[in-house]
């Protein structure tokens, strides 16, 4: 399963950690020197989250927190789905 949003398309990027030693000269030392570079990713925040689409079924989408807390979904209710099933 792919670390990928549903909604935003947010997905994993690449990058590089560069890690340093000495004190910057604008602190009042004679200069920082890098001393490794290796690749990295930042992933996305995805969580699962059931939610009522707009057919009114329940579906269970991975979508990043962002737009969880912005607030753009309708969540489902515990047994919302059961209670349609039987209706």
């Amino acid at each position: 399963m792919s670390r990928v949003c549903d909604y935003s398309g947010k997905r994993p990027q690449v990058g590089m950690r560069v890690v340093r030693r000495g004190k910057a000269k604008r602190s009042g030392g004679i200069g920082q020197n890098v001393t490794g570079i290796s690749k990295r990713r930042w992933k996305p925040n995805l969580q699962k989250i059931r939610v009522v689409d707009e057919n009114g079924t329940v579906r269970t989408i991975r979508v990043c927190a962002r737009y969880i807390k912005a607030g753009k979904f309708a969540k489902a209710t515990k047994g919302l789905a059961r209670a349609k099933k039987s209706a």
